[in-house]
């Protein structure tokens, strides 16, 4: 209903229409206006002279009117009105439309009579040679001897504008609630604004300057709104005239007075309303571009306070993560100390080992030495000679023995008293020295490259680039898809291309694909996911890859034969785990009663024998088959179900029920046969997809 708010004011006043009036121009005007507007033009200038010379101007005549110079205000033009030139420069009242309003020149009536007006409904007399002007077509009138009460009275319109004040009175909102405005409860004659009880307490707290404003209940503050007199703008350099031109160079608004004085004669000029909606519309989109500014920059501060947060916490992460560093290699230090530290302690308790033998060695030697040494010269004190010669020559050559054993190097120290080991520690502590942070960064998120990726039948290719201003080093990509409904993203392929294409999607599937690369530093981030539609309906043909050796195709892969008179199994390329699917083949060849089955079949089925003799496969095998009839295959995943059709005319109930897992498309044949497939095409009519079957099969 906003909307037709400015439907229902008048173009004089703005405020809503009071006792309007209808003008002969079928425009509305309140009638206190139309008394406001009225203008007394001199005799010689009046229409009824015109009429009198001669003239032959109607008043109703709209086609000569709208070849008049009176551009309206929709034209953004200005009009120079002939009828007023010459009017007498009195003191004139505001006009929003640019008319020049003139206060009436009745004579003021009694006290008592003024008071009975609004009651009576008798208006003053008016003036004579009065003129009206319509403010929207700007169409002269000249008032007959009826004055105003010659126009009729819009009752229609009057009770439209009760009714939609009272609607807009019964749902007054607050004008300061930013998102969901309150219902108001009181206004600000003052401010001139409706609040709500939250508004107002955080607004417009009674207290200082505000205190002395005066608070109404909403509906009051409407009506005085309503009734309040306008505010109007007069000139600054005529100050008893009203502001009802814009003037395009000064850029300033200006009065029919200044016009008229020749400062701005020769400038352009529009209408003041025209200009107020112009100019309103583009601060309004101007305001609009700072509200989005405005947006972005809250939003970016809010970025920098997280970022604030995360530096914290990250700051907090990182220093753990050097401590934990530092740590690792002062116990990586630690244990290689104990381990030399052994290894120093094993070579003292050698170098010990050693010495101790050696000094238990010669301990024992010296103590034989010094008592052979005692023995001979107890000999030697002997006087008998014959008694020392019988053991001289065995005591000579012992003493020779016991000297050759302390020859030389017996008195050598085995094992020298230094350590011959030296730490190399050199190395260690320039790297210690060199330990610094390095800028390892991961790779930036790549781009999807829109206009390479594409959907083919149940494939996908995409493809990608990293940014153009990334200098970082990338090692590979990996590429992720979601399961076509809705689940977890899993890798589809992982390496260094940037171009992928992955098979084997299903139908009528929408799937979200995203991509990522990494380094030796990590994985980056995630790039924009793209969402993917599969085609609903399959096109395929039959697959050289998988069938067997005696089976012969032709027709890309359409038509097929064998030249075996033993059954050979062919599939489609193309193999269906979810949706609607319907194929047909028609028979081109039938010699001999050849026994052909058509069906479906799994990828392990057995190539060598009829289709349907074991358990990967389900065909029908007779039911009519005959040259040129077309065997239909109906594959509802949705229900699980398999019909077949001969000639567009179903062959018994519903084949199986319970179908799940990856089906292709299969036949069976002999040399006798010879079969074309049409695949790509729509369910049959007969058949709604997505409804359960009661008795099991379709009607």
């Amino acid at each position: 209903m906003d909307e037709m708010e400015e439907e229902l004011k008048c173009p004089v006043c703005g405020s809503f229409f009071r006792e309007p009036i209808i003008l002969p121009c079928s425009h509305n005007i309140c009638l206190a206006c139309a008394r406001n507007i009225l203008v007394q033009t001199p005799e010689a200038e009046s229409p009824q002279s015109s009429r009198a010379s001669g003239s032959g101007v109607s008043d109703y005549d709209y086609l000569e009117l709208d070849k008049m110079s009176l551009y309206s205000e929709a034209d953004s033009g200005y009009g120079s009105y002939g009828g007023f030139v010459s009017a007498p420069t009195t003191p004139c009242q505001k006009s929003p439309n640019g008319v020049r309003v003139f206060p009436p020149t009745v004579p003021p009536l009694p006290q008592v009579q003024h008071h009975l007006l609004p009651h009576t409904g008798v208006l003053p007399p008016v003036p004579r040679n009065s003129c009206l002007t319509c403010p929207q077509c700007h169409r002269s009138l000249t008032l007959d001897d009826r004055g105003l009460r010659g126009f009729p009275k819009n009752r229609v319109l009057e009770g439209v504008v009760d009714r939609y004040q009272q609607s807009k009175a019964a749902a007054l909102r607050c004008q300061l609630c930013e998102k969901s405005p309150r219902e108001a409860t009181v206004m600000c004659e003052q401010c001139d604004v409706f609040y709500c009880d939250p508004c107002r307490l955080r607004c417009h707290p009674p207290r200082g300057p505000l205190a002395k404003h005066r608070l109404v209940p909403p509906a009051q503050g409407r009506i005085s709104r309503r009734t309040s007199p306008r505010k109007t703008s007069t000139c600054t350099e005529h100050e008893l005239e009203n502001l009802s031109m814009y003037c395009v160079q000064c850029k300033t608004p200006v009065c029919y007075q200044c016009l008229e004085d020749g400062k701005h004669s020769t400038h352009e000029v529009k209408a003041l309303g025209a200009m107020w909606k112009l100019h309103k519309g583009q601060l309004s989109q101007a305001l609009n571009v700072l509200s989005d500014r405005a947006t972005e920059a809250k939003e970016f501060l809010v970025q920098l306070r997280n970022m604030v947060q995360h530096i914290q916490e990250n700051g907090v992460e990182f220093e753990a993560c050097l401590v934990a560093q530092c740590d690792a290699l002062i116990e990586a230090l630690n244990r290689r100390k104990a381990q030399l530290l052994s290894r120093v302690t094993k070579e003292h308790e050698h170098k010990l080992s050693v010495v101790r033998d050696q000094i238990s060695h010669c301990t024992v030697k010296l103590r034989q030495t010094t008592g052979l040494m005692e023995y001979c010269l107890e000999v030697i004190k002997e006087n008998d000679p014959s008694g020392f010669l019988q053991i001289s020559d065995a005591l000579i050559r012992r003493v020779h023995m016991t000297e050759n054993q302390w020859g030389k190097g017996s008195l050598s120290p085995r094992m020298s008293s230094d350590f011959d080991l030296t730490l190399d520690s050199g190395p260690l502590l320039q790297t210690i020295h060199q330990l610094d942070f390095v800028q390892m960064k991961v790779p930036a998120a790549p781009i999807l490259q829109l206009e390479e990726c594409c959907t083919q039948t149940n494939s996908a290719t995409l493809s990608w680039k990293q940014p153009p201003l990334s200098t970082i080093a990338v090692e590979g990509y990996i590429l992720e898809l979601d399961d076509g409904n809705g689940g977890q993203f899993r890798e589809v392929y992982v390496g260094t291309e940037m171009i992928c294409t992955v098979d084997g999607l299903r139908f009528n599937s929408t799937y979200k694909s995203r991509v990522k690369a990494f380094n030796s530093s990590g994985v980056g981030q995630y790039s924009k996911t793209l969402v993917m539609q599969t085609s609903e309906i399959a096109w395929f043909t039959f697959d050289p890859a998988t069938a067997h050796p005696d089976i012969i195709l032709s027709n890309d892969n359409l038509t097929v034969t064998c030249n075996s008179y033993d059954d050979r199994v062919i599939m489609g390329n193309t193999g269906f785990s979810r949706g609607v699917h319907y194929w047909e083949m028609t028979i081109d060849r039938y010699d001999n009663h050849p026994d052909p089955a058509f069906g479906i079949a799994r990828a392990d089925v057995m190539k060598d024998v009829m289709l349907g003799k074991d358990d990967k496969a389900w065909a029908i095998t007779d039911g009519g088959i005959s040259k040129g009839a077309t065997v239909g295959v109906l594959l509802d995943f949705s229900r699980g179900i398999l019909l077949f059709l001969i000639n567009d005319e179903q062959q018994g109930p519903v084949a199986f029920n319970t179908l799940e897992g990856m089906y292709y498309p299969a036949i069976s044949l002999n040399r006798n046969v010879q079969v074309t497939l049409h695949s790509g095409l729509p369910v049959p009519d007969f058949y709604t997809p997505g409804e359960s079957e009661a008795a099991g099969s379709v009607c």
